[in-house]
């Protein structure tokens, strides 16, 4: 596992240190409390946090809660406290914080080792259960709900920072026609690879929405921008191929871009977005509608920009 280990002594760190590293742990040393924070809201990939309970700043109890708060609910992080006071009073004042477990200082080699392999336990099973409730079960992208999750803090960064920020709807045409024809079986399997493909974009949060529909967001990315990973999505899918009994399938995809403006929360982002997609998929399907105030104009390739349509969103027809 990697650890963090926070301890203001240097001898003891260094002591610690060398038992966690000899039982083939990667081992992340801070004096300072408030550096070990820092440091553990930038690694995601720190399993647990090992803290003395006398420390600088503040005490190892507030490093727990403190700990708890960069962490959050999206990943794991299990707390084990040391002290030289192993009274009850401390042990129960520790577990109240926050903590998972409590070891005496200086650690009983053994005792430690016993602890963190409880610790890898209980991680990984953590970690199992935050992908299963963010990942949808088909497709391996985000969930609708880890979706909206990570997109409304994607909004709220374009709010606050200089960066631009794209949304892009994507709907595979003509889905229902390929699961009465093909079967259901085809249909997930172009479901996943679709998906597969769309995942690859760098720097995007993509996930599945609900059906045959998808959604992902550009940080760093205007609309024109947008509009090329769109299109180069919408070309790509073109050329999937699915194999079935009646034959290999082919597939088409329809895309609905905006970005971000003053003001936007998600839901109205993605309400544009699927505005445009409605548009690609009444005016013919297989091709990107970027949501503007211009008027629309159809170029070559299937690129559409400037598309908008005001009044409520209609459930596009097959």
């Amino acid at each position: 596992m990697r650890i963090l280990l926070v301890d203001p002594g240097r001898t003891a760190l260094k002591i610690v240190t060398r038992l966690l590293e000899a039982g083939d742990h990667e081992v992340r040393g801070f004096t300072d409390e408030m550096e070990a924070l820092d440091y553990l809201g930038r690694d995601s990939e720190v399993d647990a946090l090992l803290t003395s309970v006398e420390l600088g700043r503040m005490s190892g109890l507030e490093l727990c809660w403190q700990a708890r708060i960069v962490t959050g609910d999206r990943r794991p992080l299990y707390i084990i406290v040391m002290s030289s006071n192993y009274e009850r009073g401390h042990l129960i004042e520790a577990l109240d914080s926050g903590a998972d477990d409590f070891i005496g200082k200086p650690p009983v080699v053994e005792e430690l080792y016993a602890r963190l392999r409880a610790a890898s336990r209980v991680v990984g099973m953590q970690r199992d259960l935050i992908r299963l409730a963010s990942t949808d079960p088909l497709t391996g992208s985000l969930n609708r709900r880890a979706f909206f999750r990570l997109a409304g803090e994607a909004c709220e960064r374009a709010a606050t920072g200089p960066l631009p920020l794209a949304a892009v709807m994507m709907d595979i045409d003509h889905f229902k026609k390929i699961n009465d024809v093909y079967g259901h079986d085809v249909g997930d399997l172009v479901l996943r690879g679709v998906a597969e493909q769309a995942q690859k974009v760098d720097g995007s949060v993509f996930g599945r929405l609900g059906g045959e529909e998808f959604a992902m967001m550009l940080e760093g990315r205007n609309a024109q921008q947008g509009l090329v990973v769109a299109d180069g999505l919408r070309v790509l899918m073109t050329q999937l191929s699915f194999p079935s009994s009646k034959g290999d399938v082919s597939l088409t995809c329809s895309f609905g871009v905006t970005e971000y403006h003053p003001g936007d929360a998600i839901d109205l982002m993605l309400k544009r977005a699927d505005v445009a997609l409605y548009e690609a998929k009444t005016g013919g399907r297989n091709r990107v509608i970027v949501s503007e105030d211009l008027d629309a104009v159809e170029r070559p390739g299937g690129i559409i920009r400037g598309g908008s349509r005001s009044g409520d969103i209609e459930a596009a027809a097959e």
